[in-house]
């Protein structure tokens, strides 16, 4: 009998689209050379056309191939956080058309870790275009059971692999331009970068890439990050129902809590199912307890801070 992971890369290579878990979170998977599967891609989740996907790979060396130039820190790079949640900008070859870059002339490589996404890149042996497997902007799926709520039949096929270890989207370090740039945190973080080469901000001259819209990762339910000492205030004069996430124990006056983990890593990997459950929860409002303004958690403050941007 034929796995549900071969069946999707043969559904891959017809066209369809697939989604998958990776480390980070659920991919919606379309072959990145095929520019109809790629155009039904966009249209799902409903991405702007100039927004560029990140391309997958079973490989560094597949990964490459699709790039003109690789310098020795994308190598290097590779060599040490591959397989694993980096991607990694570069200038494409012609391998990497314009229905997957936005129509700029870089490209967005990446190799996941996890082992179901590794069996389906194997099987089809060539690049997969791969945004979050949900409506663009909103919060990122880290189960299948996100996937199938976000899309339904809109996708052939949903693999099962569990929550998402990670829970947050990959880093992302453009090499495009001559040296190192990090566009987006994520759980490796900028100075576990600068332990293989120095890494600038993001900058003006930047690409265009997934994640940079000043709105995103957020719940349908407008939400506001606040510091721990404007919280209490908050609570204290709201009217509507309002749900918290938060580091503290459950306050009463509050129609529904959630309390979250102290420590980065566990907080990122829990941050979206629980963003997805306060916006199920029937009220008003959500405010976010804003993390420690600290290093490690840059990752989980940029999500938090597009999540609740424009509330």
């Amino acid at each position: 009998m034929k796995s549900e992971v071969a069946r999707g890369a043969e559904i891959l290579k017809a066209g369809g689209l697939v989604a998958f878990p990776t480390e980070t979170v659920y991919g919606l998977g379309a072959d990145a050379s095929n520019a109809r599967a790629v155009a039904r891609l966009y249209a799902v989740k409903g991405r702007p056309a100039d927004h560029p996907v990140i391309v997958h790979f079973a490989s560094a060396e597949q990964a490459f191939a699709w790039a003109r130039e690789v310098p020795d820190a994308a190598r290097r790079l590779a060599e040490r956080f591959w397989p694993g949640p980096l991607t990694l900008i570069l200038k494409r070859s012609e391998l990497a058309q314009d229905f997957v870059t936005g129509g700029q002339d870089s490209v967005g490589l990446r190799v996941p870790s996890h082992p179901v996404a590794h069996e389906l890149l194997s099987i089809f042996g060539s690049g997969v275009a791969a945004p979050s497997a949900n409506r663009f902007g909103l919060v990122s799926p880290t189960t299948a059971a996100h996937v199938r709520e976000d899309l339904g039949a809109d996708v052939e096929l949903v693999l099962e692999g569990g929550p998402s270890e990670v829970g947050i989207e990959s880093t992302i370090v453009d090499l495009s331009g001559g040296g190192a740039v990090l566009l987006r945190p994520g759980a490796i973080t900028k100075q576990q970068i600068e332990e293989v080469m120095k890494v600038t901000e993001k900058n003006l001259a930047a690409p265009r890439h997934p994640g940079s819209l000043e709105r995103h990762y957020a719940p349908r339910t407008p939400a506001r990050l606040l510091p721990a000492h404007e919280l209490d205030r908050q609570i204290a004069v709201m009217t509507d129902r309002v749900a918290v996430l938060a580091f503290s124990r459950p306050d009463e006056r509050v129609d529904y809590w959630l309390r979250m983990p102290r420590e980065p890593a566990a907080y990122a990997r829990r941050l979206y199912a629980a963003l997805r459950e306060l916006d199920s929860a029937g009220c008003e409002a959500i405010l976010v307890e804003a993390p420690p303004d600290a290093p490690e958690w840059a990752a989980v403050r940029d999500r938090l801070r597009r999540a609740c941007s424009g509330a």
